[in-house]
């Protein structure tokens, strides 16, 4: 038997498989690489959606479904097909519409399978969309546009680039404080809304989220050990149901799990070289000894 067969490793892609500028260590992509041929199966757990995944994960080996959408779906490359979703259950249309007319100083875009979709003529999210290599469109709320598994709600674009979105102005911060709070009054019966950034907020269907998409997808692949690497709020309930969590140090939610070295350091690789050998010298130890 290859040594990890029995281990699912799933790691958020954001600051955690990628250091803090967006590019990944080649110290994770060696990692994974020798852990998968070792009988490991490891996937991405990420809030982003297929379209957006796509270009990156590329060069990322995965063995496994990718899990996106903040847990709303898992998606496998090898047959190019949702392996399971979990979509809002709310008319599309009447939502987005809902959100435009609500705030039309935010950016409202649906995710979907094939694209990114905006729904009002937007030249800094279309170049948004474009650095990020994502496919994108303009499009009708009312088009049909594939499962409702996600939406997000952007503030300005200071550039093209995800990170700028993670901070903003004191005004900007309580304006969107004002967006979440309205979401979760209308929506919050039907969707959780999740704030990842200072000027983002994604909403999908109640009840989804990254661990129980994870346990999903273990439970279907037959694996016993799940691992889980995450940096962020939204990654929280995926370390809490993990059979064994890990963070890097310089993760949003350090010091509430193991640590591992800073992201751009290479935190997955450790995580690969160092814990998961340790983890099945600790499960051997306690099947030798019955006491």
């Amino acid at each position: 038997m290859a040594p990890f067969s029995q281990i699912l490793l799933t790691a958020d892609y954001d600051r955690t498989l990628t250091a803090p500028d967006s590019t990944i260590p080649r110290r994770n992509l060696e990692a994974i690489r020798w852990f998968i041929q070792n009988g490991g199966a490891f996937t991405v757990n990420t809030g982003r959606s297929l379209p957006m995944s796509l270009p990156y994960l590329e060069t990322v080996p995965v063995n496994a479904p990718l899990l996106l959408y903040n847990g709303s779906a898992a998606y496998d490359i090898a047959r190019g097909e949702l392996e399971f979703c979990h979509e809002i259950r709310l008319d599309p249309a009447q939502t987005l519409q809902t959100c435009m007319e609500l705030f039309p100083d935010a950016t409202v875009e649906l995710q979907g399978v094939k694209a990114h979709y905006c729904f009002a003529e937007n030249p800094s999210w279309a170049a948004y969309c474009r650095n990020n290599g994502c496919a994108w469109a303009f499009a009708r709320p009312e088009d049909d546009l594939g499962p409702f598994l996600k939406f997000s709600l952007y503030g300005r674009f200071q550039d093209a680039t995800v990170n700028s979105l993670f901070s903003g102005t004191p005004e900007e911060c309580r304006r969107f404080d004002q967006i979440e709070a309205q979401l979760n009054a209308r929506f919050g019966q039907s969707c959780t809304v999740f704030r990842p950034a200072a000027r983002i907020i994604d909403v999908h269907a109640k009840g989804v989220s990254k661990a129980r998409c994870a346990r999903e997808l273990q439970h279907r692949l037959g694996r016993k050990i799940l691992v889980c690497v995450g940096d962020a709020e939204n990654d929280l309930p995926m370390l809490q149901e993990a059979d064994y969590a890990f963070v890097p140090a310089d993760g949003a939610v350090a010091g509430r799990f193991e640590t591992v070295c800073p992201c751009a350091q290479g935190s997955l690789a450790q995580v690969i070289y160092e814990k998961i050998p340790e983890i099945l010298k600790l499960s051997l130890d306690n099947l030798q000894d019955p006491c």
